[in-house]
Parts: C-alpha cells; sequence; structure tokens
C-alpha cells in the first residue's frame, strides 16, 4: 500500500507488550482491533459450559480475528498470551475503510483469510479422518521438518494443550506416545526422540491435501503465503 494509506490504515494504532498469561479477548467481546502478533505466543481458546479446548497457537507472525474485525462481528474465540508478547493492535474502523478504498489492501485481506480458512479445513479433516495415534504421528513428522530435521523435536507446547489441539484427553495422548513406541518414538519430557521415521511415515501416510510441510524460512510469512508453499514447490520442480 502507499505510505498514505498506510499511515491511514495505522493511524490510532498501538504497539503493545503483555506479559504470559495475559488474557487479550474474551469470546464474545467486540473486535475493535486487529491484532498482530510479532513476538511471543499466543493461545486461541473456545469454550462451552466448563469445557474449554485450544483450537489454535499462534507464533510470529500472525494476525489473530480478522475474520471478525471484516465483518465488525463478535469475536468467537478467547485469545491469551502463552509468553511475553508483543502485538500491534491496528483499529478495525480503519482497516475495514482502508479496504473499501484500496482493492491491493482488500486483495492480501482476502489472501490471509483464506490461507486461514484452508487451515482450518486441513485441521478438520485431520480429525475426522485419522485416529488419534495418526494426528500424533504426523503432528510429530511436520515438527521434525519445522525444526531441521533431526531425530530429535522439541515439543512446543505442554502436553495439555497439545492433546487439546490434537483433540485429545490428555490420557489419549499419553496412549498415543505409547502406541508410537514401536516406531522408536521417546518421549523424555518435552524432547521426542523419533528413532524409525521411515517406519512413522508409513503410519502416518502424510497427504498434501491434508499436512503443510513448509519447512521454515528466515523471513517473515503469513497464512496465505503458507499455503501457496506447495504450489510453488511444484512449479519449481516442473522448471528443474
Amino acid at each position: 500500500m502507499s505510505s498514505d494509506t498506510f499511515a491511514t490504515a495505522t493511524r490510532g494504532a498501538l504497539l503493545q507488550k503483555f506479559p504470559a498469561a495475559t488474557t487479550l479477548l474474551y469470546e464474545g467481546d467486540r473486535a475493535d482491533f486487529l491484532h498482530i502478533l510479532l513476538d511471543g505466543v499466543v493461545e486461541l481458546q473456545g469454550t462451552w459450559h466448563d469445557k474449554e479446548s485450544t483450537m489454535a497457537v499462534l507464533r510470529p507472525i500472525s494476525t489473530f480475528i480478522l475474520a471478525a474485525v471484516v465483518l465488525d462481528a463478535p469475536v468467537l474465540m478467547s485469545a491469551r498470551t502463552l509468553e511475553r508478547s508483543e502485538i500491534i493492535m491496528v483499529p478495525a474502523d480503519a482497516l475495514r475503510d482502508t479496504m473499501k478504498t484500496d482493492a491491493g489492501v482488500s486483495f492480501a485481506v482476502a489472501q490471509e483469510l483464506s490461507g486461514c480458512y484452508r487451515g482450518l479445513v486441513r485441521t478438520i479433516k485431520s480429525q475426522k479422518l485419522r485416529s488419534g495415534t495418526e494426528r500424533l504421528a504426523n503432528y510429530l513428522l511436520t515438527q521434525q521438518i519445522r525444526q531441521g530435521g533431526g531425530d530429535t523435536v522439541e515439543l512446543p507446547h505442554e502436553k495439555r494443550i497439545l492433546a487439546s489441539l490434537l483433540g485429545l484427553t490428555p490420557e489419549s495422548l499419553s496412549r498415543a506416545f505409547a502406541g508410537l513406541g514401536k516406531y522408536g518414538v521417546e518421549v523424555h519430557g518435552g524432547a521426542v526422540t523419533i528413532g524409525n521415521a521411515s517406519g512413522l511415515r508409513r503410519l502416518a501416510r502424510p497427504s498434501p491435501l491434508i499436512d503443510n510441510h513448509k519447512p521454515p524460512r528466515n523471513t517473515a510469512s503469513g497464512k496465505a503465503d503458507k499455503e501457496l508453499w506447495p504450489l510453488e514447490r511444484s512449479c519449481s520442480s516442473e522448471a528443474d
């Protein structure tokens, strides 16, 4: 966007630093600001009566409650920091006004929302079509790729959060880890050693229509970039 458009969109924006365990939003809150996570970790949660579930764990650089901002609707998830976090808060009214006058901004927002939607479809497919053990196996393979391909990966979340992300109870997660023992998976606190990656892959049967094994980059990337990576890779392979 142009510098003038940027100035309009960010007029009234705030750069805030929050300590860990800070609640940023509650379900049903009005979406007054678009949140952009620059540093730290944020958990998105859903609740029903006395139950709660982790819907997503965000790391930089990520937007959240973008759909609520675009629709000027109440947020559907609560958000809280898991670590000390730095967040830009862009006024929702300013963003919507900018979208109405700048097609480039509108297209970028549409791309980000599309990336978020496709990520949600991947999650739903995995939870509906796979067993808990298969979900965990694919999760470990994804983390192995994102952490450089070594035999040992560090769980990025505590096991309570991991279980919720995978649609499991903590007890079911423990059983799933035990079931992966035959594939050389050993758990030592937050570290997981994968002794038989090829066997684990045969069990997991990862699919590009469910899993996104995009390797990490040194540059910032949004949800759309993560979704376009498999297409970029296939085009690059064809060119080679």
